[in-house]
């Protein structure tokens, strides 16, 4: 393949020998490109290719940025890019074409990276899995049957970095969707502070929980992204404090005495893996040998309460995403124009009342109060990334009766309907069963990331996932770059 030592390096590397004239940015996108077209077969992690956009700012005046001519995917949801689909892994939205950038797109692009294609997502991001019905399931790389989800709603993205096709990609996290796939496919993804990076052109995502960064390899490469991304943007609703000094200089720097508080109590109602419950005592391990003090906590989440209400915010703001999306498209959504599980979400949303949302908005907001007051002596807390090892395929799927009754309540678009005994539950207990923690930094806001530091006995990443006090990504950087030189990850690579 093009540039055989390509893989060798971050994004950090790759742009440091565009620097120095040691390769250009056009021999990187030919290396990327090679590398899709060889491996995306049996991944299925890219949608949209933009090979001859790359090769064209390749060869033009790339910015002068940290990632100058370092090929990046990104994320086909949400995030715009000027003339190209953005699909949101949906029949409804495929071919709409965007006609400016958003502010973060013009901010990645400003940090150099070359885009050469855009992920596979689940439709709207709404599950844990990458199996939307318009591109189909991405796989794990991880598994060599190719049976196997890469999480979600990332999933496409970090396939494509664990299959080595770029070294970093773009992700958005909601209820846990950098962190989810990170887990899945062996790398790190670290969730920032709310409005930590810019959301615009809406002025939050999902009433805050979602925020976009970025899926890579090496920590640095995260640290360096956020440098060049951070910062608020004109008609934000509000902003978060600034770093006291670059991200990037947390990498390495000296990390101190920390005090750790770990379990593996879920948020939702779960019944956690034993591999799960094996990651996070392997990581705390870890942390008390580096040095760190580590002791158990109990957070005593009301799970079931805090699971409703959760369920209760998403589906809100599914319902007006629904209906802004017939807005921007011109057109009245019709039957099978939305996935079953979107459309259930959707008229859960509607059945919903006003005074529901905000009462599930505030026991979100008691909850994260008391976390805050709880664990207030604890620099970070550890758990597991996820309940359980990567799924296999279609196993957040409905069967048979279920099924079919979810089809006939879709397809007769009636929101009562959703009251029914039994028609949301399993679904919602499928997925929680799947991410019962991953979403409680995203209600608090707090920064989060999975690292890569276990391995299944069936050859899988497990992440372990490790929370900071809201604003201080900065401590989990440091944390982050001492836990990669302890037990490096990079070099593993998936059996593709």
């Amino acid at each position: 393949m093009a540039f055989p030592e390509y893989e060798s390096f971050d994004a950090l590397g790759l742009a440091e020998l565009v620097q120095r004239g040691e390769v250009s940015a056009a021999e990187l996108v030919e290396a990327a490109i090679e590398r899709i077209e060889a491996r995306d077969g049996r991944v299925n992690a890219v949608v949209v290719k933009l090979y001859e956009r790359a090769r064209a700012r390749a060869a033009g005046d790339i910015d002068h940025g940290p990632f100058r001519g370092v090929p990046f995917i990104v994320k086909d949801l949400e995030q715009a890019m000027a003339g190209v689909p953005t699909n949101n892994g949906s029949r409804f939205w495929q071919g709409y074409v965007p006609e400016e950038d958003g502010e973060l797109y013009r901010r990645w692009r400003g940090s150099g990276i070359v885009t050469v294609a855009k992920s596979n997502t689940p439709e709207l991001g709404l599950v844990p899995v990458t199996e939307p019905e318009l591109f189909g399931p991405t796989n794990n790389p991880w598994d060599p049957s190719g049976q196997r989800t890469a999480g979600g709603s990332s999933g496409g993205s970090a396939a494509a970095v664990a299959a080595g096709m770029v070294p970093m990609a773009s992700g958005g996290d909601g209820g846990g969707s950098i962190r989810i796939p990170a887990s899945c496919c062996g790398l790190f993804g670290l969730k920032p502070t709310r409005m930590r990076t810019p959301p615009g052109p809406v002025g939050e995502r999902w009433g805050g929980f979602a925020i976009e960064h970025v899926i890579s390899r090496s920590v640095r490469d995260s640290a360096a992204m956020l440098d060049a991304t951070h910062g608020g943007e004109l008609g934000a609703p509000y902003q978060v404090l600034p770093p006291g000094r670059p991200f990037l200089d947390e990498v390495g720097a000296e990390v101190g005495t920390l005090r750790v508080g770990f379990h593996d109590e879920p948020v939702f109602p779960a019944e956690v893996h034993a591999d799960c419950k094996a990651a996070v005592e392997d990581a705390a391990s870890l942390c008390e040998q580096l040095g760190h003090r580590v002791e158990r906590v109990s957070p005593r989440h009301d799970q079931k309460t805090l699971a409703l209400a959760f369920l209760t915010c998403v589906a809100g703001h599914t319902a007006a995403g629904l209906a802004e999306a017939e807005r921007v498209r011109g057109r009245r959504a019709k039957a099978g124009d939305w996935e079953t599980n979107t459309k259930l979400v959707e008229l859960l949303g509607r059945a919903l009342s006003a005074g529901d949302f905000v009462a599930a908005e505030k026991t979100l907001q008691d909850e994260t109060r008391r976390l805050a007051h709880a664990l207030a002596d604890y620099d970070v807390i550890l758990t597991p990334t996820l309940g359980q090892p990567p799924i296999a395929h279609g196993a957040m799927k409905a069967v048979g009766v279920e099924r079919k009754l979810q089809e006939l309540v879709a397809r007769a678009n009636l929101p009562a309907a959703t009251n029914l005994p039994g028609m949301l539950e399993r679904a919602v207990e499928r997925v929680y069963n799947f991410i019962p923690f991953t979403p409680l930094a995203n209600f608090t806001g707090q920064p989060s990331m999975s690292v890569p530091l276990y391995w299944n006995g069936a050859g899988l990443p497990v992440g372990s996932m490790f929370t900071a006090r809201f604003g201080d990504e900065a401590v989990l950087f440091r944390l982050a770059a001492q836990l990669e030189q302890a037990r490096p990850w990079a070099e593993r690579r998936p059996p593709l």
